[in-house]
């Protein structure tokens, strides 16, 4: 039987990560699960939710045979969901691997094969007390509930889904190549000028999403202050090409941790649409780069280690990572169809949790200028990197200000160079009965989904008034 929990226990020393020996369980240990198909801020937030409940957070990635057996195939292999690539990087560096999983600034370790249906034994094996999932719910092959087992043991806890947002729904947009996701002006949106209902509902609506900008823009904890968070006003002609250049005007969403003493200002820009492991791989090997120029001076010698430490209570990289993201009407003028399949609020929210970044520049120009880089609220960067491919036809070079400053660099070509918005979207096509038979049987296992969860509220709802 495919789900029954105790046929895929692994045999000891045969577990997918270490520990092989049982850790011992605790209520600090926090289990999420999913498939963790191309990255969406949904999934970061369910796992900004979870890491807030414990003191570390375990992760577990569904095969893609379960996956294929449970609910039809994924869009992203194992190897591209979870990809190790920890090799090289200094220990001051937040381990993780080109993994969207693993990438998430709250995910303490990622356990790949973990199966569809939550197993007591697995999540016990690694000292994990208590399993965390949306509201929603998810269930098998069979139709059933795929927490059964860790609800039964009473080790189940429930965050709130993040609305507006699934593979799904990503998926939707794709098939049907909509638009209605776009996004003017995000700094409109956020005040209640922009947006769909009335002015009241437009306000709530922005309140809502600058919360999620506060939250996402937190630390390892998901408590304290993390990475700043800006953005960027100019013309909408100066953001989409090198014809009119303004100096613009920065200003600060959400204040946290600013440039250290001795850090390298390191810019990088995209649209980061569809955030996966290209783009993942892309900003690891940016921090694996500035690394080893540390190294070439001294920085991670023990004296330049010690004297950090007695100058500022802490030790930390050489670089300070800043990821401008382009508006929609910026990369639509560009790619043309309905690109961004994600708005510029969601490709945000997907950078923005990444542990390689530590700072987000929304409505980041698409050519960066001397006027740009030079009036930069940390000082003018140090470094612009760009990547071994571009996504967007160009017709001209937005780099070209960046070189005569000599301070353009490339990463080179890498194993997910090609996985990006464009090739994401073309797997879907490719595929397109498939993905349409998914999407309708999603809508039907949506239907009994939402019986069980009433159910599920009545019962308590019962229970509540039964104790009164």
């Amino acid at each position: 039987m495919i789900n029954d929990p105790l046929s895929n226990v692994p045999s000891p020393g045969r577990w997918p990560v270490d520990p092989q020996s049982d850790v011992d369980v605790s209520k600090d240990r926090i289990w999420i699960d999913g498939c963790f198909d191309f990255s969406h801020h949904g999934h970061a937030g369910a796992m900004l939710q979870a890491r807030r409940l414990g003191k570390s957070l375990l992760v577990g990635i569904h095969s893609d045979k379960e996956i294929m057996d449970n609910k039809g195939p994924s869009v992203m292999t194992l190897k591209e969901r979870l990809s190790p690539s920890t090799e090289g990087l200094h220990e001051l560096t937040p381990k993780g691997s080109v993994s969207a999983v693993d990438a998430c600034r709250w995910s303490t370790l990622s356990i790949p094969h973990a199966p569809y249906v939550t197993s007591l034994p697995w999540i016990s094996h690694y000292g994990c007390y208590y399993v965390v999932h949306g509201d929603d719910i998810t269930s098998d092959s069979g139709g059933e509930d795929c927490y059964r087992y860790v609800k039964a043991a009473g080790r189940f806890l429930v965050v709130k889904r993040t609305p507006g947002i699934s593979t799904t729904d990503l998926v939707g947009r794709m098939l049907l190549c909509t638009k209605t996701h776009f996004i003017k002006s995000l700094t409109q949106v956020l005040s209640g000028e922009e947006g769909s209902g009335n002015f009241e509902e437009r306000r709530r609506d922005g309140e809502e999403m600058k919360q999620r900008i506060r939250d996402y823009a937190t630390n390892e904890s998901g408590l304290q202050p993390g990475p700043v968070v800006m953005s960027w006003n100019a013309s909408t002609s100066a953001m989409k090409d090198h014809v009119i250049e303004e100096p613009g005007v920065f200003s600060t969403m959400v204040d946290g941790i600013h440039p250290k003493p001795g850090q390298r200002i390191v810019y990088v820009d995209g649209g980061f649409d569809l955030f996966s492991s290209g783009h993942i791989e892309f900003l690891r090997q940016i921090v694996q780069v500035e690394e080893a120029n540390g190294r070439n001076s001294q920085w991670f010698e023990d004296g330049a280690s010690r004297k950090r430490i007695a100058d500022t209570g802490e030790d930390y990289g050489p670089a300070y990572i800043v990821a401008g993201i382009h508006d929609d009407e910026v990369i639509n003028h560009w790619k043309g169809l309905n690109y961004p399949i994600m708005n510029i609020f969601e490709r945000g929210l997907c950078v923005l949790q990444c542990r390689y970044i530590n700072s987000v520049i929304f409505s980041a120009p698409f050519t960066p200028t001397v006027e740009y880089l030079t009036t930069f609220p940390f000082g003018a960067p140090n470094a612009v990197f760009h990547g071994p491919t571009s996504f967007m036809p160009l017709t001209y070079d937005p780099y070209t200000e960046a070189k005569k400053l000599k301070i353009y660099q490339e990463i080179g070509n890498h194993d997910f160079q090609n996985v990006n918005a464009g090739e994401i979207v073309q797997r879907i096509l490719r595929s397109r009965e498939i993905y349409e038979e998914r999407q309708r049987s999603k809508g039907a296992k949506a239907a009994s989904e939402e019986a069980t969860r009433r159910r599920e509220v009545m019962e308590r709802e019962a229970t509540m008034h039964s104790h009164s």
